[in-house]
């Protein structure tokens, strides 16, 4: 299978290295390019797709790689679908990543859904058909990713408010953060620790204080918000199922 991609972004790059590591025949193209192969893989920006694709000559099966896109953005191609590998990259000249057992959600018409898990399957990836609603999907695909990353950002600044360098404070909660996400993995509701478990109430009132006399108001609403929803997973976990019978 040839394989042309279009876009030479971090995905694209990435994608590029990955596909030629697995002895495939690989072309990156730029958008100004008329790119050839059997399977086209769009990794320009969402707001781009339709373009792109419209300027591509009829042939070959046209994947893009969004998660929230349908394919109706792919159209007129007769043959068109996607391949959205659920993994974060930062581009090569950072890393790029192991994607063997990684899930990839692929859809399209019957062609390109077989095209897409060929692709996922020459990189050991795992390919999972999504039927429901994109952007759903792409939500809970960023709520997973960007965010655990956000909330890290987050822990550092807190940590630094009080008085630890910050690449110092980076490396103390690191550990913490990528154990929480592998226990949490088996379980999120069994994962939880802390206050909110121990229904800690003077404690979880002491962190809201010092955040806020801190100035940190918008760390303090992250706090309460996602205490909100710790308590709320908590209490899932804690209530039997009602009996259906």
């Amino acid at each position: 299978m040839r394989i042309g991609i279009v876009g030479p972004g971090r995905l694209g790059r990435s994608l590029a290295i990955l596909f030629e590591a697995a002895g495939q025949h690989v072309q990156l193209f730029g958008r100004t390019a008329v790119p050839s192969g059997d399977v086209l893989l769009l990794t320009v920006p969402d707001g781009q797709i339709a373009e792109v694709a419209a300027a591509i000559p009829v042939g070959p099966i046209v994947l893009h790689c969004s998660g929230a896109k349908g394919m109706d953005v792919l159209r007129p191609h007769p043959v068109v679908g996607s391949f959205h590998p659920l993994m974060s990259f930062p581009g090569p000249e950072v890393a790029v990543p192991s994607v063997e057992g990684v899930p990839v959600a692929v859809a399209g018409d019957p062609a390109a859904l077989a095209a897409a898990r060929s692709l996922a399957e020459t990189l050991k990836m795992v390919p999972v058909e999504v039927l429901g609603d994109r952007r759903l999907y792409h939500a809970a695909a960023v709520m997973a990713g960007n965010f655990a990353t956000v909330l890290l950002a987050d822990a550092v600044e807190v940590l630094t408010a009080a008085g630890v360098e910050p690449q110092k404070a980076l490396e103390m909660l690191t550990p913490l953060a990528l154990a929480s996400i592998a226990n949490a993995s088996k379980g999120p509701a069994n994962a939880l620790t802390g206050p909110v478990v121990r229904n800690d109430v003077a404690t979880l009132e002491a962190h809201r204080t010092a955040l806020r006399e801190a100035g940190l108001e918008e760390h303090a609403r992250v706090y309460d918000t996602l205490t909100g929803r710790a308590q709320k997973l908590l209490r899932a976990k804690r209530t039997p199922p009602s009996d259906q019978s």
